[in-house]
């Protein structure tokens, strides 16, 4: 099975649908279609939400190899068939706009509108999903602003096709990733068996990875897995030595040569990183590889599956370590 463990999703009015007595928070979709900045000749959407404005992504279908209907789901089969084309046996969606979201005064997530987006959202793809005979699984917009309803939404996902958890970037600027503040979402995840999912678009990327380690996370929450996706894995040989030198010098933390593989800790890598050389780091059962689709910014490859399978025929590494990254990890990770 060949598993594309990062694709994406882009909202339409129709993931709104589902906001019930919240329609204050209904995001009102602006477009102009003319230039809105000199010289870009891009016509500029925008999501509106409570007179708060959001970025609504422009699409050129030609560069990201998509098309409306199988990026924004208004056609599951027409998606289904594409991922044929790509031979994709199965994706895992992550959203869009969700990933950012609304910047509220002094930084902060207004709780009541961080709740009435993820509810909505997770309720129109696990709709959609539901269409594809278990071909698109979903990560579930976790609204950390508001713990308890977090959870309760990450159990209702589970039971819609999710297989997984993305906690809200914003709230993870505020506190640490290991503040025990997010033991409960961790413990969630746990007996959902579902993993925690950092994703660099919504500013939880790889400085996590020290954080989660030094507070020794993994050791509180033994069953516990968290994947940083669309991170490369170009830092992880940085961080490595750093934490070897930590562990030295300053902050003791026993780390074990299998640091990966013991901590469960998974990152998708991009088809051009130095894979030969980022294995030597213990990360053969921890590396896997998304297309980014109907993304089209430095991370996007919609052949990146192929491009592993290359770049093993031509030896660069194992074909075993290409089933790997293509199947064995991504099964393991999201718990297929």
């Amino acid at each position: 099975m060949r598993i594309d463990a990062d694709s994406h999703v882009d909202e339409t009015e129709a993931t709104w649908d589902f906001m019930e007595d919240a329609d204050r928070f209904k995001p009102i979709s602006i477009d102009p279609g003319v230039p809105t900045v000199p010289g870009d000749q891009r016509p500029h959407r925008r999501w509106v939400i409570d007179g708060r404005f959001g970025v609504r992504r422009w699409r050129d279908d030609k560069r990201t190899g998509t098309t409306q209907v199988t990026r924004e789901l208004v056609d599951v089969d027409a998606r289904l068939r594409h991922m044929d084309e790509l031979r994709i046996d199965m994706q895992v969606i992550y959203p869009t706009f969700m990933l950012y979201g609304i910047s509220w005064p002094e930084g902060l997530t207004q709780p009541e509108a961080e709740l009435a987006l993820a509810h909505s959202y997770n309720r129109w793809l696990g709709t959609r999903t539901a269409q594809s005979h278990g071909r698109l699984r979903w990560v579930a917009v976790a609204p950390t602003s508001t713990m308890d309803k977090a959870i309760e939404e990450v159990r209702w996902a589970k039971d819609h096709g999710a297989c997984g958890v993305m906690p809200r970037g914003e709230i993870a600027k505020q506190r640490s990733a290991s503040d025990p503040y997010f033991f409960p979402l961790y413990q969630a995840a746990s007996d959902l068996d579902m993993p925690i999912c950092f994703h660099e678009g919504s500013g939880s990327g790889p400085h996590l990875f020290t954080k989660l380690l030094t507070a020794r996370i993994p050791d509180k929450f033994p069953s516990l897995r968290v994947g940083w996706i669309e991170t490369g894995a170009s830092w992880v040989p940085y961080l490595c030595a750093d934490l070897q030198a930590k562990d030295r010098r300053l902050h003791p933390l026993h780390l074990k040569e299998d640091l990966f593989r013991s901590s469960r800790f998974y990152v998708t890598c991009e088809s051009t990183d130095d894979i030969p050389y980022i294995l030597q780091f213990g990360t053969e059962d921890s590396l896997m590889v998304g297309t980014d689709y109907s993304h089209a910014d430095q991370a996007s490859e919609i052949e990146a599956l192929d491009i592993v399978e290359q770049r093993a025929e031509q030896g660069q590494f194992s074909k075993e370590i290409a089933r790997k990254i293509l199947d064995d990890n991504p099964r393991r990770f999201y718990g297929l």
